[in-house]
């Protein structure tokens, strides 16, 4: 019985674990905080600027070192931006964007906070294409906005 309930408790560990790695778990606990999820998707962001910034830096050197902390601040840049997709995607979309039906009070709503939904994974993917602040600047404002619906 011990083997029973300790299996239990790793696996429990293990799902608390990976819930924490990937946003928020997706079983119905009804604990959510919004408001922390849209400020980590801002670090995020804040990560993604200074990576983007360091690789506009190292880019101009060609010695070893500088190259393989290009690419170190490349996979942390691309690791981060994966991470908002994933959150939108995985957290907000899935469990907290309602659907309702067309002609129904409050679909405008819907629809709009669906491409605000959009509009930050989308630009979370040109982070991913582009080392420049514009595109950081564009996440930053979608991320600001998706705010405004939590």
């Amino acid at each position: 019985m011990k083997n029973v309930l300790r299996i239990g408790w790793v696996c429990g560990l293990s799902l608390a674990y990976a819930s924490a790695a990937f946003a928020h778990c997706q079983v119905p606990c009804g604990i959510y905080d919004d408001a922390a999820r849209i400020a980590a998707l801002h670090e995020d962001a804040a990560t993604i600027s200074k990576a983007t910034t360091q690789i506009g830096t190292l880019a101009a050197a060609h010695d070893a070192a500088s190259m393989n902390q290009l690419v170190r601040w490349t996979n942390t840049k691309e690791a981060h931006a994966s991470h908002i997709i994933e959150v939108v995607s995985e957290y907000f979309l899935t469990q907290k964007v309602k659907p309702v039906a067309a002609g129904a009070d409050g679909h405008a709503a819907y629809l709009q906070s669906l491409a605000d939904h959009h509009a930050v994974m989308s630009a979370a993917m040109k982070t991913k294409q582009k080392v420049d602040a514009e595109a950081v600047s564009a996440l930053e404002a979608a991320i600001t906005q998706l705010g405004t619906h939590y």
